[in-house]
């Protein structure tokens, strides 16, 4: 049996060859693609020929994945070029900022490889652009839990990292991106919609409904639980409002609306795009087809998680400003002792940090601003 798309595309035959045989065909984009979008050949090739140059959208995103991608790794240098960021805390944070740094890269290699290039791919190359995106932002997102849990044991739990206890860190770390790995991989390995052609998502032609569905799901308890996280860390610290002062317990009240705010404007409406696509038949939702711009919205939480994460630490920008002017300083020629200044530690979350990482009682009892 053939399965044959709507438009005057050729029928594609989809039943005595293996999935896994498909992954080098050169035509089986093009006609996914038609069948998707609903296409005729002319209209799918009046699209290519449309997509041949960067659109304005496609030029600020670049941009925008370009300071992302300049802003992570200047974390990343702070992170590892001073010993006093060598603590849990900070080590999540880093490992927010490299996978961040992946997403920027990840979506402009997809921009550059999208358009009309997408039609010089062959089904495994497709996949791998796409899932590699997919693996980035899916890290991001689990690295943006592993914090919230983090911030939960360290103001619920005595000495959770100690040095005997500092393999769960970088256990909770591999597990972030194994399952990152294995979340992004699922297509490629089979999960896809070759050969079942009523399956296929309209925004990712290759991508089985289901799938789609599935990461859908995921993100959406990821989300839960960061906010039920959040709202906990946050009656913890109510709770303690007679040990604390008024300014720490706003200072916490404006880290967990802003944390959770950026996270539900920059995700939400891609989530609702996967899940429109998950549930809508071909052409019944056209805004489907400026899915580019929600998923481009989306990766504004990249940008905007340095910011929330380690712009509010006075170390940090401290650390920031010194490497700014050490790249100076060696642009200029100059001696570079001054680069070689040991930091002085003035930020509540580094205090909080170490001060509390070998303590023998709760944290919350003398510090609730280290969230």
């Amino acid at each position: 049996m053939n399965l044959c798309c709507k438009s005057a595309v050729l029928c594609h035959p989809v039943n005595m060859k293996s999935k896994y045989s498909q992954y080098y065909n050169m035509t089986l984009i093009r006609s996914y693609y038609a069948f998707a979008k609903n296409m005729t050949n002319q209209d799918l090739n009046n699209h290519i020929e449309n997509k041949k140059e960067l659109t304005t959208l496609n030029i600020v995103i670049v941009v925008l994945c370009t300071i992302i991608i300049l802003e992570n790794l200047l974390v990343l240098i702070a992170v590892c070029r001073n010993k006093k960021f060598h603590s849990a805390m900070f080590f999540f944070i880093g490992n927010l900022a490299f996978s961040d740094l992946l997403a920027g890269s990840a979506y402009i290699a997809n921009i550059f490889l999208s358009g009309s290039n997408t039609f010089k791919l062959v089904p495994v190359q497709w996949f791998i652009r796409e899932g590699t995106a997919f693996i980035a932002l899916a890290a991001s997102v689990f690295s943006l839990l592993a914090i919230a849990i983090e911030r939960y044991i360290a103001i619920t739990k005595v000495k959770v990292y100690g040095s005997t206890k500092t393999c769960r860190m970088f256990l909770l770390i591999g597990a972030c991106w194994v399952t990152s790995i294995l979340l992004g991989g699922l297509p490629i390995i089979g999960w896809n919609c070759i050969n079942n052609l009523p399956e296929c998502s309209a925004v990712l032609p290759l991508y089985s409904k289901k799938y789609i569905l599935f990461v859908v799901t995921i993100f959406s308890l990821i989300l839960l639980s960061i906010v039920i996280l959040y709202v906990r860390i946050y009656l913890i610290v109510r709770s303690s409002r007679q040990e604390a002062t008024n300014s720490q317990a706003y200072a916490l009240l404006k880290t967990v609306t802003i944390v959770l705010g950026v996270f539900i404007m920059c995700w939400l409406p891609a989530f609702t795009i996967l899940l429109l696509d998950s549930s809508c038949g071909i052409q019944s939702c056209h805004i489907l087809y400026k899915a580019d711009i929600f998923f481009g919205f989306a990766t504004l939480n990249s940008a905007l998680n340095p910011v929330i994460y380690t712009l509010r630490s006075k170390d940090m920008r401290k650390e920031f400003l010194r490497v700014l002017c050490c790249w100076g300083v060696l642009q200029s020629g100059r001696p570079a002792e001054r680069c070689l200044v040991p930091l002085k530690s003035s930020s509540s979350l580094e205090h909080c940090t170490n001060k509390h990482e070998h303590q023998t009682t709760p944290i919350m009892q003398d510090c609730t601003t280290c969230v």
